[in-house]
């Protein structure tokens, strides 16, 4: 029953957000962490989230602007093993408090409590206006590069930052969705060799199922997307999205996951 939540997420997710350029590992990370340890997490997130790309990219790769993507990728690829460095290097730091808790330990970490701040960043870019609708001018295109490729490496939170750098690169809205994927899978390969080889993560045995099926249901979700759905902005849906964020990233940086 534990792998029905990710599942569900993942369909949804990917089904609501295939034009917005991000959505998916910001809604499933947290789903994960539900059910395992968060670096665990991080790395579930990533396999389901690079291979739904890979899916969304024989829907919609014929538009990819290649110069575009090449010049983002030099910056970001770096950039992300910086982020996945800065995560080994935050996971291995101490414990800042320990307290009880109906007779349990609760932990509070470095990795938890950066990990819960940028849940609660990235939940704001649900809510706020100005923030959904964020965007930079293209001079600053490679600066969105470092930091869409750090924060990809350190949580998996890139996408809502790279979009709001491609969107005024002067791309077509499917060159824009296209570009973003294909960005996306390369950081995922930049940062996902780092992660199992750094955190002894293996991805057969009983880890199989915690990104299969997720994975599955989020190519439905792309599927359906693609077919079916313009981009779809509901203020209700939003709204509790970004609830649940903050309240899963309060969890994290209080310990209770």
């Amino acid at each position: 029953m534990d792998i029905l939540i990710p599942c569900l997420v993942a369909l949804l997710a990917s089904m609501l957000t295939f034009f917005s350029g991000f959505g998916l590992g910001t809604l499933l990370l947290p789903a994960f962490a539900l059910i395992v340890p968060l670096p665990e997490a991080i790395i579930l997130t990533a396999l389901v989230h690079m291979l739904n790309n890979v899916f969304k990219l024989f829907l919609i790769g014929r538009h990819v602007a290649f110069d575009m993507a090449m010049r983002f990728s030099l910056v970001a690829i770096p950039a992300s093993l910086l982020g996945g460095f800065t995560l080994d290097a935050l996971a291995e730091r101490d414990v800042i408090y320990s307290y009880m808790l109906r007779s349990e330990v609760h932990d509070i970490t470095f990795v938890k409590m950066i990990i819960g701040i940028l849940m609660l960043i990235f939940a704001a870019f649900e809510i706020a206006p100005r923030l959904e609708n964020l965007q930079f001018p293209p001079r600053l295109l490679l600066v969105g590069a470092g930091l869409s490729g750090f924060f990809g490496g350190l949580s998996g939170h890139q996408g809502a930052l790279r979009s709001a750098f491609l969107v005024r690169a002067g791309l077509s809205k499917e060159a824009f969705i296209a570009t973003g994927v294909l960005l996306a899978i390369v950081i995922d390969i930049t940062r996902i060799p780092y992660y199992l080889f750094t955190f002894r993560f293996s991805i057969e045995n009983g880890h199989m199922s915690l990104w299969v099926y997720p994975t599955m249901c989020a190519f439905a979700g792309a599927f359906i997307g693609n077919r079916l759905l313009k981009k779809i902005q509901i203020g209700a849906v939003q709204t509790i999205v970004a609830v649940l964020l903050s309240f899963i990233a309060v969890l994290l940086m209080t310990g209770v996951l």
